[in-house]
């Protein structure tokens, strides 16, 4: 796939309307790395122990995920770049969590295969606790 091609597929999965839909953009073996040292902050394997260890336990603790907004992306080769901030998060303790993101992903095969997530650690923390 190209650059073009590469963008479509994250624009699909910025855009997806539920979990399936986005997990169908995502290779099974995926590998998500989120930045920092926060308590969400590590690398997760596969689909199971990105889902089992960041995503549910990350979405129980939000009233509100809002909406995210793409800024810029950048495509070369089989990575995607995407730049976006998110508004209307807030979370059950009556936080607001509204990041600014760069996500770095690579492509293989027409699926989401690697990803790299930096946002404001602080900001996570501040909302989520430790």
């Amino acid at each position: 796939m190209g650059a073009a091609e590469n963008k479509e597929l994250i624009r699909k999965l910025n855009e997806a309307k539920n979990m399936d839909e986005m997990l169908g953009l995502i290779a099974d073996d995926v590998r998500w790395t989120l930045t920092g040292t926060t308590r969400f902050s590590g690398t997760y394997n596969g689909k199971k122990e990105l889902l089992d260890q960041l995503i549910y336990p990350l979405f129980g603790l939000m009233e509100s995920r809002g909406a995210s907004t793409i800024d810029n992306v950048v495509a070369e080769g089989d990575y995607v770049i995407v730049q976006s901030h998110s508004n209307g998060r807030r979370t059950k303790s009556g936080n607001d969590y509204n990041n600014n993101y760069c996500m770095v992903y690579r492509i293989a095969n027409g699926k989401v295969v690697e990803v790299t997530e930096y946002c404001d650690t602080e900001l996570v923390t501040a909302a989520f606790g430790k």
